[in-house]
């Protein structure tokens, strides 16, 4: 159930980072610049680098995070084979 929550929460947080439009003040007074003069297309070029940058350490984080804790889980199987074996078919208590 946590980690459902969990990724519901990412989920929805990175969804909705997609429709936020941050800038810092030196690129959103070249956007504002380029505005001026009728050309939108390089703001939302922009806006779309912006966003993939913010992106990536995230994107990035969660694969280690999953490859990590796929890794445990198959370990602490592993674990369990040894300890039933040993031990016959019961649970350590």
């Amino acid at each position: 159930m946590p980690m459902k929550r969990f990724l519901l929460t990412l989920l929805l947080t990175t969804g909705t980072t997609i429709v936020s439009l941050a800038q810092c003040a030196m690129c959103q007074a070249s956007v504002q610049s380029t505005l001026s003069n009728g050309r939108y297309q390089s703001g939302s070029g922009l806006n779309m680098g912006i966003l993939y940058l913010l992106l990536m350490p995230y994107l990035l984080m969660g694969l280690v995070a999953f490859f990590w804790y796929r890794n445990s889980r198959r370990e602490y199987a592993r674990k369990m084979a040894l300890w039933q074996r040993v031990r016959g078919s019961g649970l350590p208590s």
